[in-house]
């Protein structure tokens, strides 16, 4: 389990030393599991620390007058930095006094002071500091002075295709999921906590395991076939979900994620869910009433159960 400071301001995380990763690492897909493999072994090597700092809210996402969506969730993230070995997660709050900082306040509190770095290791197109001052040519000019070797890694590209996390946001907009996944090195999953509803699911036949997303954006948004894990278990479930704001009935505001299981019965209240999106089936859309969204709800689940590869005529007779 990867041990986790927010402030720039304390003690030194690695009075031994660490090699450092640096990054938004939104998605942790394939260029960052380099990237953070990189680290763990040449913390290794050098018998110290592989560390990593990355920010929250992500930088995007707080210069951006727009909700900005992302692949990954902070829990996501976190559990992702913890499997690639990391020993600490140095989560920076990303606010006005972040963004004030210096370059060289940056390399200098942070990266020497509060991680005693060694190497620190990011991507080619790097940039930190008040106004995005600092590059990868000042992070090593100023490494030579401090004591460290900063360094990049070489871009991880798939299909003569760099892979980014940009890359995957838009195939998972467009419900590419097929795509996205060996950009991910996974298939594309949200999780999280079934949470009460109004119910009203049930009363049109379909009862459905509610996940709130909060402040969460994410990049896909309809109707989905999926497959479910539920709690530890490494079974999953086929079911079809919904990914928006219920047009039809307008009762919530923000993104809600309903998932109907198929054939199940079982009370889900409390349990961690692991969402995976198999297939799109549509764009949400507004209906004139609960009947006609009753009847495309019944053709939902049909296709999806053709996508699951489960026989549909069974579940109709």
């Amino acid at each position: 389990m990867t041990r986790l400071s927010r402030d720039v301001a304390g003690p030194c995380l690695a009075p031994g030393g660490s090699v450092v990763a640096v990054g938004a690492f939104d998605g942790l897909h394939r260029g960052h599991q380099a990237l953070l493999a990189q680290v763990a072994a040449r913390a290794r090597e050098l018998a110290c620390s592989p560390l990593v700092v990355s920010f929250e809210p992500l930088p995007r996402a707080f210069f951006s007058p727009q909700p900005v969506p992302r692949i990954s969730s902070v829990r996501d993230k976190l559990r992702g930095f913890a499997a690639a070995g990391m020993q600490q997660t140095l989560l920076l709050r990303f606010n006005r006094a972040l963004t004030a900082m210096s370059a060289e306040d940056f390399v200098r509190r942070v990266l020497v002071e509060r991680l005693a770095a060694r190497e620190v290791w990011v991507g080619a197109d790097f940039r930190f500091g008040h106004k995005r001052a600092g590059d990868v040519a000042l992070l090593q000019q100023l490494g030579t002075g401090c004591g460290f070797r900063a360094c990049t890694m070489p871009e991880v590209r798939w299909h003569d295709a760099r892979v980014s996390a940009s890359r995957v946001r838009e195939l998972l907009a467009a419900g590419e999921f097929a795509a996205a996944e060996p950009l991910l090195g996974r298939a594309f999953v949200i999780d999280g906590k079934v949470q009460h509803g109004n119910q009203l699911g049930r009363t049109l036949g379909y009862p459905t395991a509610n996940i709130h997303l909060r402040e969460r954006v994410s990049p896909v948004r309809g109707i989905f076939a999926v497959r479910v894990g539920l709690g530890e278990s490494e079974c999953s479930w086929p079911g079809v979900a919904s990914l928006g704001v219920r047009p039809t009935v307008n009762q919530v505001s923000e993104p809600l994620l309903e998932v109907h299981l198929f054939d199940f019965d079982g009370d889900l209240y409390g349990q961690r869910m692991a969402v995976e999106f198999v297939a799109k089936l549509r764009d949400e859309q507004k209906f004139d009433g609960l009947e006609p969204l009753k009847a495309q709800m019944a053709l939902d689940a049909h296709q999806a159960r053709m996508l699951l590869g489960m026989n549909p005529r069974l579940a109709e007779a």
